[in-house]
């Protein structure tokens, strides 16, 4: 029998790729959106796959919607990446964000706790609950001490996900993801905001790109291979919680040079630092160890921090990359 599957925030890069995962694995996909009829979809069409998934109007922080889309669709894996996503921004927003993530994911998993039914759920969580990690690598077993509202709202929502599978016995897990990155990423991230500007500074526009801290270090992979990483962690027999991460982590101003150099500048000659854009707390060093996902799930990254940027320059100039 087909499988069908639900994907809360499809519309984002994440769900994007997922739905395309899931597609050619022969799944049913549905995707919520607050308002599916006016919504566009523009990472589903670019994708080519808007027209073979099945979209519904849902409110996460609305348990009446989430209850009604849940019992409407009768999925056997749901995959919660609404919320939310952008750190810089849950400083502006905090109320906003703490109650997309963790109002949200509740709201959906008393909804499988109340119909009682054999569904697997699959949580985005993220790096950020581990806060400064004193650049060691975290693993599955290190403390949470997030250092922003996005960090807190993700811890809050982790444990959330523990707890309904320790308590009712849900099939349920988190994927504590790094830094994952492609074409398809928000121009209001930072990664696509440098190579969105190298691109054009290359192509003649005199502007200078502004950034805050390029010191800090991250773990950055490629956000189509992060998805097949989600979908392995609901075929196992057991539900546990992973990182996903490429075990590599470099200077965001190595992200900076290497976009640059793609188009052939150096970026020295074009980059300011700016001290309205540094947060109010941010990490220094982001690292994780992911040698639980490959010894249990089978799962590698093969694209490191150079293959990201040169796959998302190339993308943005319009050189045929793959999405």
């Amino acid at each position: 029998m087909t499988r069908i599957a639900l994907i809360f925030g499809i519309s984002g890069q994440d769900g994007a790729y997922l739905a395309r995962l899931l597609l050619g694995k022969g799944y049913a996909v549905h995707g919520t959106s607050r308002d599916a009829e006016h919504h566009g979809f523009a990472n589903l069409v670019r994708l080519g796959v808007r027209d073979r998934v099945q979209v519904h109007s849902a409110t996460p922080t609305d348990f009446r919607s989430v209850f009604q889309v849940i019992r409407r669709v009768a999925p056997d894996e749901i995959y919660n990446l609404s919320g939310q996503s952008s750190v810089g921004l849950s400083f502006e927003e905090p109320a906003e964000t703490l109650q997309s993530i963790t109002l949200g994911m509740l709201n959906i998993l008393e909804t499988l706790r109340f119909i009682d039914a054999p569904v697997r759920l699959y949580n985005a969580c993220s790096s950020d609950c581990f806060g400064n990690t004193g650049g060691l690598p975290a693993t599955e077993e290190t403390a949470f001490r997030p250092r922003s509202p996005y960090g807190v709202a993700k811890a809050a929502a982790f444990w959330e996900v523990a707890n309904y599978r320790e308590s009712y016995g849900l099939f349920a897990c988190s994927g504590i993801n790094f830094n994952h990155e492609s074409p398809l990423r928000h121009a209001r991230f930072v990664t696509q905001k440098i190579v969105a500007a190298a691109c054009r500074i290359a192509e003649g526009a005199h502007e200078r790109l502004k950034l805050g801290n390029i010191d800090v270090a991250r773990d950055w992979g490629w956000a189509p291979e992060y998805v097949d990483a989600m979908w392995r962690m609901l075929q196992q027999d057991r539900a546990d919680d992973f990182i996903v991460a490429t075990g590599q982590s470099r200077k965001l101003e190595a992200f900076v040079a290497g976009a640059f150099a793609a188009v052939g500048l150096d970026w020295r000659d074009h980059v300011d630092s700016d001290p309205a854009l540094l947060r109010p707390a941010d990490l220094s060093v982001s690292s994780g160890d992911p040698s639980k996902a490959a010894r249990v799930l089978g799962w590698r990254a093969s694209m490191m921090m150079d293959d990201v940027v040169a796959a998302m320059v190339a993308a943005e100039r319009g050189q045929g990359a793959a999405l």
